[in-house]
């Protein structure tokens, strides 16, 4: 598994944790821990710190992505995911729009549901559309 991987998978067991347990951001970077690999652990800290500055526009992009249900009734592994995938998408623009979709779908088929993985690929390709249309049929 590469770093960025490893990274975006500890993100996510610790935003997801956040989003259970109501820890706060500090904690969940104290806890950080992705199989003792530095580089990996400050990809995960950069992006819970540009999720977590930028909670409140994600969140308002993600509801307006979201067709028939908002971010509070989905599933906190979902909620998570999107809200990583959200935040690369819209304030990591060095990243590629459909890197970013494909590696949290691929993270969703290992922590979600088959239709979890179908969520999170179609919402964040609706993000992506919205946010980077210079991206879009390349």
């Amino acid at each position: 598994m590469g770093r960025r991987r490893l990274g975006r998978e500890t993100a996510f067991k610790a935003l997801y944790r956040l989003d259970l347990v109501g820890k706060g951001l500090e904690d969940a970077i104290a806890d950080l821990d992705p199989a003792g690999d530095p580089e990996a652990r400050h990809f995960a800290q950069e992006l819970l710190e540009t999720v977590s500055a930028n909670r409140a526009r994600v969140d308002e992009v993600l509801d307006a992505a979201c067709d028939r249900f908002g971010l509070s009734r989905m599933g906190v592994v979902d909620r998570s995911l999107l809200r990583l995938g959200c935040a690369e998408i819209l304030y990591w623009r060095w990243i590629p729009g459909r890197v970013s979709i494909d590696e949290y779908v691929e993270i969703a088929k290992k922590y979600s549901s088959e239709e979890g993985a179908g969520l999170v690929n179609a919402v964040l390709d609706r993000v992506a559309r919205e946010a980077r249309p210079e991206e879009v049929g390349a």
